[in-house]
């Protein structure tokens, strides 16, 4: 058995059984009660004292752990047959219910799951939502089931947010394992009418006849149809749109081939930095929405990503080659030097000191600008124009 490459961190819990006494034929999807990255997850349950495990925690950032090999058998679902069969994911959450996880690690999730599955001969994952029907099912060559832990103990886990999404997860990592390519089409020809394609709770319906879709949408102001790709097709989205630069904080913003979680992660970052996106599109996974790379690189999230303007050319006035500039408090060095990711000494930063804007280049995913004083390059999220 192989474990799985998109794991970016490794730590082993001693809170096992070695081997697994039963094939892989199972996934149950926890909520870890905390927005933690992979690397605390794994960290957490490292004691054995903790008398618990899991094959994977996925982080708030989109980041993933290996903390029991997929060979041996975590201690997670209070189940010793199911623990036995299934691979076990812990997925950081907000310590509250409903539970609810970030963006990035449902999509990082869904990556997850879609890789072991693929590993492991599956072609087509279920989900029954009965414990019962479940239980009784014994999944035939190139089939694995999903189980939750709230099924063998008194507990709300993987609490009611990914629960309710573990259709969607089915049908979407299903689709995935049967695609030719990375990214999918609409399995119907169904008008959702809906507030906007990623709030599917709001949906009113889903009509087969565009006329009845529309007449659903005229009788509930706020509301759109669109069709299974999530494309608004009524009324007609604004066609206005202006290129703009967002800032990006986090280092592990995945880049996907679309504008969806349903869509494969080209395998890059974005990394800490400002980006401009030339195009926005609904799409699953995302509240705010999913924005285009002007780099052509891909796709991005929106909802970690901040508007910085409403146009590229009021965007591209704030650093450009020629302008003066100061390094605000707490920047790195950029660059692909080994000096990369090294603090930015509190004497080269601060208003005080201003550098001139020599060129600017993307490195690992980031915009940086190279300052002729000091010969160095710095994201320009951390430059401010004078």
């Amino acid at each position: 058995m192989s474990n799985s490459s998109l794991a970016t961190y490794t730590l082993i819990s001693p809170n096992k059984n070695s081997p697994r006494n039963h094939k892989i034929d199972t996934i149950s999807i926890h909520c870890f009660v905390g927005q933690v990255t992979a690397k605390r997850g794994c960290e957490v349950f490292q004691p054995s004292s903790k008398q618990a495990s899991c094959n994977y925690v996925v982080g708030y950032d989109g980041s993933i752990g290996l903390c029991v090999e997929e060979k041996d058998r975590s201690w997670c679902t209070s189940s010793s047959s199911n623990d036995h069969r299934a691979i076990t994911i812990e997925t950081a959450s907000e310590n509250k219910a409903p539970y609810k996880v970030t963006a990035a690690a449902y999509a990082a999730l869904l990556d997850l799951v879609t890789d072991i599955c693929r590993r492991n001969g599956a072609k087509k994952l279920l989900w029954f939502g009965d414990k019962a029907k479940t239980l009784a099912y014994a999944p035939k060559s190139g089939e694995m089931v999903m189980t939750v832990h709230r099924w063998f103990a008194n507990k709300s886990c993987p609490g009611d947010y990914l629960y309710n999404l573990h259709g969607e997860i089915a049908a979407e990592v299903t689709k995935r394992l049967g695609g030719s390519s990375g990214t999918t089409q609409a399995t119907d020809n169904l008008y959702r009418v809906r507030k906007t394609w990623a709030d599917a709770k709001s949906q009113v319906g889903a009509y087969k006849s565009l006329a009845n879709a529309k007449r659903a949408v005229d009788s509930h102001p706020g509301y759109a149809a669109f069709d299974g790709t999530g494309k608004q097709v009524y009324p007609e989205p604004e066609t206005s749109f202006r290129p703009y630069q967002v800032q990006v904080t986090t280092a592990n913003l995945r880049i996907r081939t679309g504008p969806g979680t349903n869509y494969a992660a080209t395998g890059g970052f974005t990394g800490a930095g400002v980006f401009t996106i030339v195009e926005e599109s609904p799409g699953t996974g995302s509240t705010a929405g999913w924005g285009k790379l002007k780099s052509g690189a891909g796709w991005i999230s929106l909802d970690y990503a901040t508007k910085n303007g409403t146009s590229s050319s009021t965007a591209s006035k704030a650093v450009t080659v020629g302008s003066t500039v100061t390094i605000q408090a707490g920047a790195v060095y950029g660059g692909l030097a080994t000096s990369r990711g090294a603090k930015v000494p509190d004497y080269v930063s601060g208003k005080n000191r201003r550098y001139t804007v020599k060129q600017i280049a993307t490195h690992k995913g980031v915009q940086e600008a190279l300052l002729k004083e000091i010969t160095s390059w710095v994201a320009l999220s951390y430059l401010t124009v004078v």
